[in-house]
């Protein structure tokens, strides 16, 4: 998973698993679109006017994590 953001555009995007194949860009909002594979697997997930959506001024971490083993990362965020 990698998570990329572009101050100049405000968009964020999760990578979920690398595109293999082409995918099919669903607009699920004005704010939010997935990307789609032939096999039904979600792809990515665009954030649209991310600093709103993820209230960037106030998130100082990013926290990952994986609820099956219980392990947990929080990593510092740059302002």
């Amino acid at each position: 998973m990698q998570l990329t953001y572009d101050p100049t555009c405000n968009i964020a995007y999760i990578r979920l698993r690398k595109k293999t194949a082409k995918v099919t860009t669903k607009v699920i909002s004005d704010e939010l679109n997935i990307d789609i594979g032939p096999d039904g697997k979600i792809y990515g997930i665009e954030l649209l006017n991310a600093s709103e959506q993820l209230d960037t001024p106030r998130l100082k971490n990013l926290i990952i994590e994986n609820t099956a083993s219980g392990q947990r990362v929080e990593l510092p965020l740059a302002v």
